[in-house]
């Protein structure tokens, strides 16, 4: 809901920043690369209790994921990059919850599990829409900046940094945010569901 706002904010710093570290001969997928370890880090320290530590790094996974796409745009965009791209993100938002779960087990296992399920509805009719969008070049005026349909809903890219930085800020309420944001994504589902099966039905009628 949110990025539509959000990226035309940071694309002009983000696309300096991409050409500085594309200028030095770092790649797309090497960014991608370097922000999923951070990501992965980020994980280990949440799960130690080390959560200013985290959302530092956090932070940083979020940052080289829009690096590594301005990169990938200012220099020659490839299906290899963007698939390793979106693989690494899903992966990094279904594992930062597990990090809660590890450092609190009796308190948030349940909701980091309830997360990461609603995380799945999400994902799933994402990736599934798009799949289908570019099997009928559907395009999306609002994202054209995407490598693949991006359909929109309550729950994007920003909603999920903002719910995963208060985590980090305020680990006692981690059940609480995650109860709350799973049913936020919940709700992002079956509203893809329902707009991707009705904008698809109507493609196929024409």
């Amino acid at each position: 809901m949110l990025d539509k706002y959000s990226v035309p904010l940071f694309k002009p710093y983000l696309c300096k920043t991409a050409r500085l570290i594309s200028n030095k001969g770092v790649s797309a997928d090497q960014v991608s690369i370097v922000g999923f370890m951070a990501g992965l880090l980020a994980v280990v320290l949440v799960a130690t209790e080390s959560y200013m530590a985290a959302a530092v790094l956090l932070i940083l996974n979020r940052l080289a994921d829009g690096i590594d796409g301005e990169i990938a745009r200012q220099t020659q965009p490839t299906d290899a990059g963007g698939f390793l791209d979106i693989t690494l993100d899903f992966i990094f938002y279904a594992i930062f919850p597990l990090g809660f779960a590890l450092a609190n087990p009796a308190v948030n296992a349940l909701p980091a599990a309830v997360l990461i399920a609603s995380f799945v509805g999400t994902g799933a009719s994402f990736l599934a829409f798009s799949s289908m969008a570019e099997k009928r070049a559907i395009e999306h005026p609002d994202f054209g900046y995407k490598g693949f349909y991006y359909i929109n809903g309550l729950a994007e890219g920003t909603e999920t940094v903002i719910c995963f930085v208060l985590m980090c800020l305020l680990p006692a309420y981690f059940f609480v945010i995650a109860y709350l944001f799973a049913f936020v994504c919940l709700l992002t589902a079956v509203n893809r569901v329902v707009f991707g099966y009705k904008t698809l039905k109507a493609s196929a009628d024409k």
